[in-house]
């Protein structure tokens, strides 16, 4: 397929800075806000009807008038059913320092740690011009986080020695402590970040430290929600993928079989090919959150259609055409124009419905990107 045919034009109003929330004005005129991360949109997919849903049934199983949202996903799924999770955490990835004698700001977006020993990370900055190899960036007025310059990797990338003597997680507290949650440009570029993203930039469920940007279909998912789930007999398997920034990469070829996605680190345990295992041979269905939940069980799917254990990379790009080894549901997101999210979502559930899909929520105002509504796709 080409590029140009996953090109539409998305009102800027329609993408989410915030995540679902209620405002409150208290007595002395000060506002709260709480947020509600299972009150987003939920559009669902027949990929078998190629029928969609936006709205609630009443009892004759008409439409109302209510928009069906994310906490009516325990009514789509049955006892014995799996929910496949990602489990990765998020760290406050990006920090500003400024640069030895010219004072210049700096934005250092932290990628991995590549060795602990010698404090050596990938990062990217910007402006990246104005960072060459030996420069030293200053990361508080008169606080001890310093870090060198040694390497370039890539036109932004560089790789920074962090010239701090102390036991690691000592390091690594204070190192976190100056960051901010990564929050993509598509937000940021609007407002700044708040105390309260690095909260809801996370997963209810996040357990293993990795990812430089959430798991976005899966922050809809709230403690209540999960209960509700877990009462009606529906199992959860975690595998957990670091997602980092390649899914945002823009992509400059229109023959999507030239291009070439970044790698991403994964882990699937025996416990979740266990759980996901037994569903898929007792005729329950799997459902998977997210398409990087989506690219690391394809790569770890066998000819069987059972899931393996891995421990390693993937930079599986799914786009259509493309047969799937396992899942029977997904959970995706509302995602950007050209994204090679949108491509495996519609590889997922057709190209056609899911771009139709597409199209009725740009006209129903759903809200887009990671803090968005988002699309069940079901096969019926």
């Amino acid at each position: 397929m080409k590029l140009s045919q996953f090109r539409f034009r998305l009102p800027e109003e329609q993408i989410a800075l915030e995540p679902p929330h209620k405002v409150f004005e208290n007595e002395d005129g000060t506002i709260d806000k709480v947020y509600r991360r299972d009150e987003c949109r939920m559009m669902v997919v027949h990929r078998k009807s190629q029928t969609i849903d936006m709205y609630e049934k009443d009892a004759d199983g008409n439409d109302t008038s209510e928009f069906i949202t994310f906490r009516s996903l325990v009514n789509y799924f049955d006892e014995g059913d799996v929910i496949l999770l990602n489990d990765s955490k998020v760290f406050p990835a990006r920090l500003f320092g400024t640069k030895e004698k010219t004072d210049a700001k700096i934005e250092v977006f932290l990628l991995r740690e590549l060795n602990e020993e010698l404090r050596l990370w990938d990062v990217l900055v910007e402006p990246a011009r104005k960072i060459r190899i030996g420069n030293k960036l200053f990361f508080e007025d008169d606080g001890p986080m310093v870090a060198e310059v040694i390497d370039n990797t890539t036109s932004r990338g560089r790789t920074l020695r962090f010239l701090y003597d102390c036991p690691h997680d000592e390091f690594k507290q204070e190192l976190f402590a100056l960051g901010s949650a990564p929050l993509p440009r598509y937000i940021i570029d609007h407002r700044e970040v708040n105390d309260d993203d690095m909260e809801n930039f996370q997963t209810i469920f996040a357990r293993h430290e990795g990812a430089v940007t959430a798991p976005a279909s899966g922050l809809h998912f709230s403690r209540e929600l999960m209960k509700r789930l877990e009462i009606r007999g529906i199992n959860f398997a975690y595998i957990t993928v670091h997602c980092g920034l390649g899914a945002f990469d823009t992509i400059e070829v229109e023959d999507l079989t030239k291009h070439k996605m970044s790698s991403e680190q994964m882990v699937v345990t025996s416990e979740a090919c266990e759980i996901t295992n037994e569903a898929k041979r007792n005729g329950h269905r799997v459902c998977i959150v997210g398409v990087s939940t989506l690219r690391a069980a394809e790569t770890a799917v066998g000819t069987d259609c059972m899931l393996k254990e891995f421990n390693g990379w993937t930079n599986r790009f799914i786009f259509p055409p493309y047969e799937f080894g396992m899942a029977d549901a997904l959970i995706a997101n509302f995602y950007h124009s050209e994204s090679t999210m949108v491509m495996a979502t519609a590889a997922f559930g057709g190209y056609e419905l899911v771009m139709k899909a597409y199209q009725k929520a740009i006209d129903n105002g759903y809200q887009f990107g990671c803090y968005g509504d988002c699309m069940l796709i079901v096969d019926d």
